[in-house]
């Protein structure tokens, strides 16, 4: 199973770092509430970086709970389920939908 503060602390710098295109094909700065496990902003805006905590210039809000992450992480697909369940919440639909980009 995948662990959320690997994937904001390793695994998204790394794909961020060797993937240059991202943060143009995103261009948003996007704060990650997961409920359970903390708050990160992933600016693929102006640095391109993952840093932990909230940021007040954010473009979209992702909010989760941990558990319902985890599961994200490991099936991107569900994405959709859990956002009509109501178990994945963004303050920006628009955006939601490049998260593929960040998961895949």
């Amino acid at each position: 199973m995948a662990d959320t503060n690997e994937f904001f602390s390793s695994y998204l710098p790394h794909k961020i770092s060797k993937n240059t295109d991202l943060a143009d094909t995103v261009d948003a700065i996007i704060q990650f509430d997961i409920d359970g496990a903390g708050t990160w902003t992933v600016d693929l805006k102006n640095n391109a970086e993952v840093r932990a905590g909230a940021t007040e210039e954010n473009d979209c809000v992702i909010s989760c709970a941990k558990e319902d992450w985890e599961n994200l992480l490991d099936n991107p697909s569900l994405g959709m389920m859990l956002f009509m369940q109501g178990k994945l919440k963004a303050s920006n639909l628009a955006l939601a939908t490049k998260l593929q980009n960040i998961l895949g």
